[in-house]
């Protein structure tokens, strides 16, 4: 009898997979810690301890408000996240093959992951910025609040009132920050499955739980000192001369590090930590469950 041959995949499913997956995951994750993110941006701005400010925005906004810029968030998701995934799965199914299929070696992921940060963090900027104006738009005084409806009107709105180029403003601190974290959530996921699985010996799940803890704290710790840079920046007023602090990124870097040190970068790292490290598990926990449904149903 001849060789039964296995039916092969067709048309551009293969090729977009990795894109609607990794859009999908963020998106999912997205729904579960928007309330969170909504509390964490009003504590940043001065609203209080997150207790306080849990109670006060129910109390006078409604339950809905937690979510208030949900769509702004997915649509970011939809971009930012689709983007970074897919990309760092097409580069790593690359590199493999010219590896011929061995494993990667840690820096190769690093490598990947920053590229992917950086392609994704540049498709998700306008949706990041409508995100952010959404959060902190019922701060604001009545007579200044834009008053979006949603991620669409604000991302129209900006065009027609500030030009196209608007939907990019701080793009520059926020990619780098992106190829950071990403470089420190991908790689360090990669790296954690193949040690768990080979080394370790753990199962499926316990596999997934452990990396994609450990994705989420390596997230946090590549991306803080950017971070705190780029808060440095955003944040400073200048003396009674009119001259600030820093010239740019870079000198607020160094003097960062001459006056306190490597440390001085990682001030607040366990809140830090406690804002990046539960999306980025979310994010892989629902990958790996859209994973396993596709494959249950021979996608």
């Amino acid at each position: 009898m001849g060789e039964v041959k296995k039916p092969q995949s067709l048309g551009v499913w293969p090729t977009v997979k990795p894109f609607v997956n990794g859009g999908a995951s963020g998106m999912l994750a997205t729904c579960v810690i928007q309330p969170v993110d909504m509390i964490k941006v009003r504590i940043q701005l001065g609203q209080g301890s997150a207790a306080e400010v849990t109670k006060t925005m129910i109390k006078n906004e409604g339950f809905g408000a937690l979510y208030k810029g949900l769509s702004a968030g997915l649509l970011r998701q939809a971009t930012y996240t689709t983007a970074r995934l897919g990309t760092f799965k097409i580069l790593t199914n690359k590199a493999i093959e010219a590896n011929d299929g061995k494993p990667l070696p840690l820096y190769q992921k690093a490598l990947c992951g920053l590229t992917a940060g950086a392609i994704g963090a540049s498709v998700g900027s306008p949706a990041d910025l409508a995100l952010i104006r959404m959060q902190a738009d019922a701060t604001l005084p009545v007579a200044q609040r834009r008053n979006y409806s949603n991620a669409f009107n604000a991302l129209f709105r900006i065009v027609s009132d500030e030009g196209v180029l608007a939907l990019w403003k701080g793009a520059g601190p926020t990619v780098v920050r992106a190829m950071a974290l990403n470089m420190g959530m991908l790689a360090s996921y990669d790296q954690s499955v193949e040690f768990c699985k080979d080394t370790l010996g753990f199962g499926e799940m316990s596999t997934v739980l452990g990396a994609s803890s450990v994705s989420g704290f390596f997230a946090a710790a590549c991306s803080l000192p950017f971070d705190y840079v780029k808060t440095q920046i955003q944040k400073m007023q200048p003396d009674a001369q009119g001259k600030y602090p820093y010239t740019g990124s870079m000198d607020c870097a160094l003097k960062t590090l001459k006056s306190g040190g490597p440390f001085k970068f990682y001030t607040g790292f366990p809140v830090y930590c406690v804002r990046i490290a539960p999306h980025v598990m979310m994010t892989w926990i629902f990958l790996n469950q859209i994973q396993k449904m596709e494959k249950s149903v021979g996608l």
